[in-house]
């Protein structure tokens, strides 16, 4: 690729990528640390690929959500998952109008631009299934009619992993739909300090103004899709993947029988677009090895499903994943 083509990427990422430094400041105003909680928001913002997020309560997951539908001027919808919710208490339901005679279609409140769907393995697998349709197709069925969803549309899904009371766990071809799984661990001291000067009020109101516009975040989606990647990046990427299904062929002996299942082709695809979107959030118009090496986990964790021989040996699929990082050539 020629030279100018690198610049004339790189100074779009300049001009659309503007107000990132403002999205992130407004909503550091709220969230104190956790940067690696909101770079990942962006990243699944920009890439248009939907998100779970899994903590423990109370580390922030609800409200930075919450922060990043205010800091964006767009429609948000929390919705909480429990065993009792129905498919139509999400994407909406035919009402009869006795006056008329004639059904009318009441929309649920998946018609929204950011959906957060809090503890989703709550919900039982019928109500689970009418999501990540919607997050599939972009499209809800009510009745005979098939509405479109608004764009950006993007589900931010929470679930705890301490409460297995109760819970339906999400199966792997559903988890496999979101593009990235992130695991948020408690603030260190300094952060802790701070959260608890700042929220410790019995009323407690920061105003988040709204930086950025749905179109804003259309127009950076598109430069994300011209962001520049090298041939032998993409090899990487696929030798990144083919070593979850073929150990062996990397000289990684150690990996044999510890994975059951390796990642599937949408791993590929989601870490070439969740990389090219992390160039972009870093104010770059190509992306680099370590753009793949720092969102690779974060796309992978849950693709890879380990055997149980792993699990007698205590290994998890982050393990196996950092193992492969470690082996794969670097371009």
């Amino acid at each position: 690729m020629p030279e100018m083509t690198v610049e004339v990427i790189n100074e779009k990422v300049k001009k659309e990528g503007a107000f990132v430094p403002k999205l992130m400041s407004e909503m550091e105003k709220v969230i104190v640390g956790q940067k690696y909680l909101l770079e990942r928001l962006l990243v699944g913002l920009f890439a248009n690929g939907h998100i779970l997020i899994e903590g423990v309560p109370g580390l922030a997951k609800t409200m930075s959500v919450k922060v990043l539908a205010q800091a964006i001027k767009t429609k948000f919808q929390r919705i909480q998952f429990t065993p009792d919710l129905l498919p139509a208490d999400l994407i909406g339901t035919l009402i009869y109008s006795p006056k008329d005679g004639a059904f009318t279609t009441k929309k649920g409140p998946i018609f929204s631009n950011i959906i957060l769907a809090d503890e989703i393995n709550r919900a039982p697998a019928k109500v689970q299934s009418a999501l990540l349709e919607a997050m599939q197709e972009r499209q809800v069925t009510i009745g005979e009619g098939t509405y479109k969803l608004d764009e950006p549309f993007l589900v931010l899904a929470t679930q705890n992993p301490i409460e297995h009371e109760g819970t339906y766990p999400l199966p792997e071809a559903q988890v496999d739909r979101f593009m990235l799984k992130l695991k948020i661990e408690y603030p260190n001291k300094e952060e802790e300090l701070k959260i608890m000067k700042r929220m410790a009020m019995t009323d407690k109101k920061i105003v988040v103004s709204p930086v950025v516009s749905p179109d804003d975040i259309l127009k950076a989606r598109r430069v994300v899709d011209e962001i520049y990647i090298d041939e032998r990046i993409e090899k990487y990427i696929i030798d990144i993947v083919f070593a979850t299904r073929d150990p062996n062929a990397y000289k990684l002996k150690d990996l044999v029988g510890l994975i059951q299942y390796g990642a599937s082709p949408r791993a590929s695809i989601y870490l070439s677009v969740a990389a090219k979107s992390y160039a972009f959030l870093q104010g770059r118009g190509y992306v680099i090895p370590q753009d793949i090496k720092t969102i690779g986990l974060d796309v992978l964790r849950h693709r890879i499903i380990v055997s149980y021989e792993a699990e007698a040996e205590d290994k998890t699929s982050e393990d196996v994943i950092k193992r492969i990082f470690e082996e794969v050539r670097v371009p």
